[in-house]
Formats: structure tokens, C-alpha cells, sequence
């Protein structure tokens, strides 16, 4: 029997969230050890093992997922075990393309260690379905219950971006509230009395550039058209 085994880690940023609060059951080095221990006892020879950080399973151009497919597809190895079938796809258009045609063309099983997915038994196939569906679900209820949040924190007034506006940073004791940095605010200051004063936009940068104001970040996000607009 060809047992040529690779192993596939995955953690998602819902996971790093588990594991910073103390759950490490779903960490890159305990799955490693999981897998390891599994193909051990099975008398599986593992080959290779590869893995994807911070990488969410609705998605098959995972750097570590695209280069197994492709050692699978050239025939590299024979068997493929992640932890749970969750781990290598949470996509059911996914989990039908590889479970279910893919590999089994290229003759490659895969093995679900947790969830008791095994490709190599055919009864297990209405199985593979099921939770392929409930996985994305799962997914989906994961993405709306995001949206919600953030939602909910724009109706209280909350800054939910994932940079903040020129003139302001985050609060230290909540980052969802900004307060003013007060460097950058006086150049915004700056920038809006000149104008007033008659200053075209191309003198104003070169008044800046004379005091060695660094002005290229808010010009390229578009602050400085912003703050001539307001003053106009």
C-alpha cells in the first residue's frame, strides 16, 4: 500500500484569537504534533508537511494549500491529513473539487484526523457533504456576525478603520476612539491658514518642504486636497 503522507496546518485569524486568549489547541505546532502522532501510528510515511498561517479556508489560493495541489497533481505523494476537513477547505465548491474529483483522479486520499473524514471510504462521502455545507455556513454566519459589530461600533460613534485619518491617532485606551495628534494637527492648521491667506497648493508644499515637513504621506492619501477643499 503507497503511504507517502504529507500533513497540511492551517490557523485562521478566529483561531489566533482562541489561542491568545489561552486555547491552543488549534496552534500550527499543535497541530504538527497531532498529525505527526496520527500518521506514527497509521505506519504512514510523512514526506513533507505543509502549512498556511493566517489564512482563511474559503480560499484555495493559500500559499502552502496551492503548492500541495500542485505536488499532489504530480503524483508526490499518496495520502494527505489535515485535522479536520475544516482545516483544508471551509469552501463547498472547494471541498467538491478536490474531495470528490480531484484527488481521487490523482489518487490521493485525504484524511480528516478529528472529524473521522476519510476519502478512501465511500460511505464517507454523504458525510463530506454535509460538512462541507455546514462549514461554509459557518463561515458566512462568522462574516455577518462581524458586520454586525462593526455596525453596531459605527452607531455608537466607534472608529472602526483599519488606519486613521492625517491630524488624529488611536486612543491607548481604546482603540476605537481617536484623539487628536497634536503634531499633525498643527499642520493641518498650518495648511488651511496659508490657503486662506492665498497660498496655492504648490507654494504651500514648498513653504512645508523649507521647514522639513514631511507632506508626501497626506498628499498621497489625499488629506491635503481634503483640508484645501474644507478650506475653500
Amino acid at each position: 500500500m503507497n503511504n507517502k503522507t504529507v500533513l497540511y496546518l492551517r490557523l485562521s485569524k478566529e483561531d489566533r484569537n482562541k489561542v491568545n486568549k489561552g486555547d491552543d489547541s488549534e496552534s500550527i505546532i499543535n497541530q504538527r504534533i497531532m498529525l505527526s502522532d496520527y500518521a506514527m501510528l497509521h505506519n504512514f510515511q510523512v514526506v513533507k508537511i505543509y502549512s498556511d498561517d493566517d489564512e482563511s479556508g474559503l480560499y484555495e489560493d493559500r500559499p502552502g494549500f496551492s503548492q500541495m495541489m500542485q505536488d499532489a497533481e504530480s503524483g508526490l505523494f499518496d495520502i494527505i491529513i489535515a485535522k479536520s476537513q475544516s482545516r483544508f477547505t471551509r469552501n463547498l465548491e472547494h471541498s467538491e473539487k478536490y474531495l470528490h474529483h480531484k484527488l481521487p483522479l490523482w489518487g490521493v486520499r485525504f484524511i480528516g484526523v478529528v472529524d473521522g473524514v476519510d476519502t478512501m471510504d465511500e460511505n464517507n462521502k454523504m458525510t463530506r457533504q454535509v460538512k462541507g455545507l455546514t462549514n461554509e455556513w459557518y463561515c458566512e454566519t462568522l462574516s455577518k456576525n462581524v458586520r454586525s459589530v462593526f455596525l453596531s461600533k459605527m452607531n455608537q460613534g466607534k472608529f472602526v478603520g483599519s488606519s486613521c485619518p492625517y491630524g488624529y491617532m488611536r486612543d491607548s485606551e481604546d482603540h476605537n476612539h481617536l484623539i487628536i495628534d497634536e503634531y499633525a494637527a498643527s499642520i493641518v492648521r498650518k495648511i488651511f491658514r496659508l490657503y486662506l491667506e492665498g497660498n496655492g497648493k504648490a507654494h504651500i508644499g514648498s513653504i512645508l518642504s523649507s521647514e522639513n515637513i514631511l507632506i508626501h504621506h497626506c498628499i498621497k492619501q489625499g488629506y491635503y486636497s481634503r483640508i484645501i477643499i474644507t478650506a475653500n
